[in-house]
């Protein structure tokens, strides 16, 4: 069945909603989880879920790392330039 849309961050989230609230494609958020940046799920009478408090943390730790970015967004620029 599809997914609901929702207007708050549930605690335990599916694979799409868990990458939506990071942002990112489920492709890169996997690509994430395999590397060590995201948390694994868990399953749940088989339910495979992410808990949201573990994004927030490890959310939080991408920023601490050292990749603050400095430079202009030349795609995001250009877009504003079209409207």
């Amino acid at each position: 069945a599809p997914q609901p849309t929702l207007t708050f961050a549930p605690l335990g989230m599916r694979l799409t909603h868990a990458a939506s609230y990071v942002g990112v494609s489920t492709g890169k958020f996997n690509g994430w989880v395999k590397d060590g940046r995201m948390p694994k799920p868990f399953k749940v009478d088989g339910i495979v879920l992410w808990d949201r408090n573990d994004i927030d943390i490890a959310f939080s730790e991408l920023r601490d790392e050292d990749n603050q970015y400095d430079g202009v967004d030349l795609e995001f620029t250009k877009l504003l330039e079209e409207i």
